[in-house]
């Protein structure tokens, strides 16, 4: 049907590891561009700004059809408020209130999320006592990561439920994607571009009553965001609606227990941001829950595939 994403011979592992490592920098680009002074809306605006480019870009050199139909610009609109133009401006704010390595490692909270609402738009969703094992134990790791018996108050418990409303609005955007957006024929780019355009036009509209002033981001500020929507929001939503369109929601979404190993080891290079103990145990622990939560669906998978061809 040529959904790919430009990359031969990766499989959805591979893809799977690719999109984690970029989701991964995110949290460390984010937190440079509101460490500069720039609002969290405009971060999620420019965001998308340069997502969108980047995704158009590509659609012109796959000579990709753009959708043409109401109907899915339509769904692409509610996808682009449940996966971009909310959750982007609460992770932003979030981040100014925590460091990235903790937004990272809340952002892994996003398959639970993803299970639920799945439960109620994607009948066609599995869910086994191995998976959902598989789940709460990457949830423990989470909360290992995050050192919860110590406790959260003032900043840390504003940022941190900011950075989970945002994995719940991930989770609903998810379930949606795959019961009304996958199905049809357009290539993975194609939908993205219309996703992240709708979310651009959302953000126009938002930022001048979300914010009092917009600012001129300085050239860190600037590259940081460049780089956050190009590549971690234009490219890194096609390979996002091939994962969901080859696992199903719940496996895509399990990319985000992932995450926060790349986010945690950025923020400490990057940006010096301390790291624990508890890192590496909840990332050992995490890494548990994705390898039960993917086996039946790896099964299935294959099982599919072997249909297909």
């Amino acid at each position: 049907m040529g959904h790919g994403v430009m990359l031969v011979g990766v499989g959805t592992t591979g893809k799977f590891v690719l999109l984690s490592a970029i989701w991964g920098s995110s949290f460390a680009l984010i937190k440079l561009a509101v460490d500069a002074g720039v609002p969290p809306v405009q971060v999620a605006l420019l965001r998308c700004l340069f997502g969108a480019l980047a995704l158009w870009l590509i659609c012109l050199a796959q000579r990709a059809e753009i959708p043409r139909d109401a109907r899915t610009w339509g769904h692409a609109a509610v996808v682009a408020v449940l996966l971009n133009a909310v959750p982007f401006t609460l992770v932003a704010f979030g981040e100014s209130k925590v460091d990235s390595v903790l937004a990272g490692a809340l952002n892994a909270t996003t398959p639970l999320a993803t299970l639920a609402f799945a439960l109620l738009v994607a009948p066609g969703e599995r869910v086994t006592w191995t998976r959902l094992a598989g789940l709460l134990l990457g949830f423990a790791g989470v909360l290992v990561l995050l050192g919860a018996w110590r406790g959260l108050e003032g900043d840390v418990l504003v940022g941190g439920l900011a950075c989970v409303a945002a994995t719940s609005c991930y989770g609903a955007g998810f379930a949606y994607t795959r019961r009304f957006l996958t199905g049809g024929p357009h290539r993975a780019s194609a939908l993205s571009a219309a996703q992240i355009t709708c979310a651009t036009l959302q953000l126009l509209v938002a930022a001048p009553l979300l914010s009092d002033s917009l600012v001129w981001p300085g050239a860190t500020a600037v590259l940081a965001l460049v780089v956050l929507g190009a590549v971690g929001t234009g490219y890194a939503y096609v390979l996002n609606f091939d994962l969901i369109r080859e696992a199903g929601p719940t496996v895509a979404s399990t990319v985000t227990y992932v995450t926060p190993l790349w986010s945690t080891a950025l923020g400490a290079l990057l940006l010096a941001e301390p790291v624990g103990w508890n890192t590496v145990a909840g990332g050992a622990v995490v890494i548990g829950g994705i390898l039960l939560s993917r086996r039946p669906v790896r099964a299935r998978s294959e099982v599919d595939a072997g249909v297909a061809r």
